[in-house]
Protein backbone atom coordinates (compact mmCIF):
# COMPACT_ATOMS: atom_id res chain seq x y z
CA UNK A 1 0.00 0.00 0.00
CA UNK A 2 1.88 3.65 -0.86
CA UNK A 3 1.97 5.55 1.83
CA UNK A 4 0.33 8.97 2.28
CA UNK A 5 2.26 12.14 1.11
CA UNK A 6 2.42 15.23 2.72
CA UNK A 7 3.67 18.59 1.89
CA UNK A 8 5.80 20.51 4.36
CA UNK A 9 5.49 24.14 3.50
CA UNK A 10 7.98 26.41 5.31
CA UNK A 11 11.17 28.47 4.82
CA UNK A 12 12.67 26.92 7.82
CA UNK A 13 15.21 24.17 6.65
CA UNK A 14 15.72 22.91 9.98
CA UNK A 15 12.14 22.50 10.52
CA UNK A 16 11.51 21.14 7.25
CA UNK A 17 14.16 18.52 7.93
CA UNK A 18 12.79 17.67 11.78
CA UNK A 19 9.34 17.09 10.22
CA UNK A 20 10.34 15.08 7.45
CA UNK A 21 12.36 12.80 9.89
CA UNK A 22 9.08 12.74 12.23
CA UNK A 23 6.83 11.80 9.59
CA UNK A 24 8.88 8.99 7.64
CA UNK A 25 9.09 7.41 11.46
CA UNK A 26 5.68 7.62 10.69
CA UNK A 27 4.94 6.09 7.63
CA UNK A 28 4.30 8.99 5.32
CA UNK A 29 6.24 10.23 2.14
CA UNK A 30 7.26 13.82 2.35
CA UNK A 31 7.83 16.49 0.01
CA UNK A 32 8.72 20.35 0.75
CA UNK A 33 8.52 23.62 -0.47
CA UNK A 34 9.90 26.56 0.61
CA UNK A 35 7.70 29.38 -0.28
CA UNK A 36 4.60 30.20 -1.50
CA UNK A 37 4.47 29.87 -5.27
CA UNK A 38 6.63 26.71 -4.82
CA UNK A 39 3.41 25.13 -2.95
CA UNK A 40 1.39 26.04 -5.31
CA UNK A 41 3.32 24.26 -7.94
CA UNK A 42 4.04 21.30 -5.75
CA UNK A 43 0.43 20.68 -4.82
CA UNK A 44 -0.78 20.83 -8.60
CA UNK A 45 2.06 18.64 -9.64
CA UNK A 46 2.13 15.92 -7.11
CA UNK A 47 -1.45 15.82 -5.34
CA UNK A 48 -0.75 15.00 -1.87
CA UNK A 49 -2.95 13.61 0.34
CA UNK A 50 -2.09 16.61 3.05
CA UNK A 51 0.07 19.50 3.38
CA UNK A 52 1.48 21.36 6.65
CA UNK A 53 1.53 25.22 5.84
CA UNK A 54 3.36 27.64 7.40
CA UNK A 55 2.14 31.06 7.34
CA UNK A 56 5.23 33.48 7.26
CA UNK A 57 6.52 32.46 3.89
CA UNK A 58 8.01 34.45 1.04
CA UNK A 59 6.44 34.42 -2.67
CA UNK A 60 2.99 34.46 -0.74
CA UNK A 61 2.52 34.03 2.76
CA UNK A 62 0.49 31.00 3.88
CA UNK A 63 -3.10 32.77 3.88
CA UNK A 64 -2.31 33.22 0.16
CA UNK A 65 -1.78 29.53 -0.47
CA UNK A 66 -4.80 28.77 1.61
CA UNK A 67 -6.84 30.99 -0.30
CA UNK A 68 -5.55 29.59 -3.81
CA UNK A 69 -5.99 26.35 -2.82
CA UNK A 70 -9.36 26.82 -1.57
CA UNK A 71 -10.04 28.87 -4.70
CA UNK A 72 -9.33 25.35 -7.15
CA UNK A 73 -11.88 22.75 -7.40
CA UNK A 74 -9.16 20.70 -7.79
CA UNK A 75 -6.80 20.95 -5.20
CA UNK A 76 -9.99 22.60 -1.95
CA UNK A 77 -10.43 18.96 -0.75
CA UNK A 78 -6.96 18.24 0.22
CA UNK A 79 -6.51 18.94 3.91
CA UNK A 80 -4.09 21.56 5.55
CA UNK A 81 -2.94 21.94 8.83
CA UNK A 82 -1.91 25.21 9.59
CA UNK A 83 1.71 25.13 11.54
CA UNK A 84 2.65 28.56 12.52
CA UNK A 85 5.09 30.97 14.84
CA UNK A 86 1.86 33.66 14.32
CA UNK A 87 0.39 34.48 17.28
CA UNK A 88 -2.62 32.02 17.62
CA UNK A 89 -5.03 34.53 19.03
CA UNK A 90 -4.88 36.84 15.59
CA UNK A 91 -4.08 33.74 13.31
CA UNK A 92 -5.76 30.34 14.50
CA UNK A 93 -9.49 31.38 13.27
CA UNK A 94 -8.48 33.35 10.49
CA UNK A 95 -6.71 30.14 9.03
CA UNK A 96 -9.72 27.64 10.09
CA UNK A 97 -12.16 30.42 8.05
CA UNK A 98 -9.55 30.13 5.16
CA UNK A 99 -9.79 26.67 4.73
CA UNK A 100 -7.12 25.04 7.38
CA UNK A 101 -8.42 21.58 9.07
CA UNK A 102 -6.44 22.25 12.04
CA UNK A 103 -3.91 24.92 13.51
CA UNK A 104 -0.68 24.34 15.35
CA UNK A 105 1.62 26.80 17.70
CA UNK A 106 5.22 26.32 17.03
CA UNK A 107 6.77 24.18 18.54
CA UNK A 108 3.88 21.65 18.10
CA UNK A 109 3.27 18.89 20.31
CA UNK A 110 4.53 16.02 17.99
CA UNK A 111 2.48 13.65 19.28
CA UNK A 112 -0.91 15.78 19.01
CA UNK A 113 0.20 16.96 15.22
CA UNK A 114 1.31 13.36 14.16
CA UNK A 115 -2.30 12.12 15.76
CA UNK A 116 -4.16 15.40 13.88
CA UNK A 117 -2.54 14.20 10.33
CA UNK A 118 -3.58 10.46 11.04
CA UNK A 119 -7.36 11.90 11.78
CA UNK A 120 -7.10 14.18 8.63
CA UNK A 121 -5.78 11.50 6.75
CA UNK A 122 -8.57 8.79 7.76
CA UNK A 123 -11.76 8.34 5.44
CA UNK A 124 -15.33 10.55 6.93
CA UNK A 125 -17.07 7.46 6.64
CA UNK A 126 -15.37 5.56 9.47
CA UNK A 127 -15.40 8.55 12.09
CA UNK A 128 -17.29 8.76 14.64
CA UNK A 129 -17.45 9.87 18.08
CA UNK A 130 -16.99 6.97 20.95
CA UNK A 131 -19.64 5.20 22.06
CA UNK A 132 -21.00 5.97 25.52
CA UNK A 133 -22.03 2.34 26.60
Amino acid sequence: MPRPRILVVDDDPDLVRALRLRLQANNYEVTSAGDGDAAIASVTKERPALIILDLGLPNGDGFVVLERLQNSQALSGVPVIVLSARDPKNNEQRALTAGATAFFQKPADNNELINMISFSLSPRSTQSAPSSS
